[in-house]
């Protein structure tokens, strides 16, 4: 059984509407820079679509870096990530 801080965790933006996929797209470019500047655990930012009006973008962090990265960049919801990096 994992630690409790040593989870992954996956953060989650939802972007709506005709646009939703270049939204993500855009807001994935920021991500990345995000995690190179604050030189975050994992490297893992990506973006799911789910219909031409619905696409996330997502960033899998480190439990113990959760609550900075949630201050900071104001996810819409998230998860334990349960896949391997």
């Amino acid at each position: 059984m994992e630690k409790l801080l040593d989870r992954k965790i996956k953060i989650i933006w939802d972007f709506r509407g005709p646009n939703a996929a270049h939204v993500a797209e855009h807001y994935l470019k920021h991500l990345k820079e995000f995690v190179e500047a604050e030189e975050l655990k994992y490297d893992l930012a990506g973006l799911d679509h789910f219909s031409p009006t619905h696409s996330i973008a997502f960033l899998v962090v480190a439990e113990f870096e959760l609550q900075e990265v949630k201050n900071i960049l104001k996810p819409h919801r998230g998860e334990v990530y349960t896949q391997e990096i």
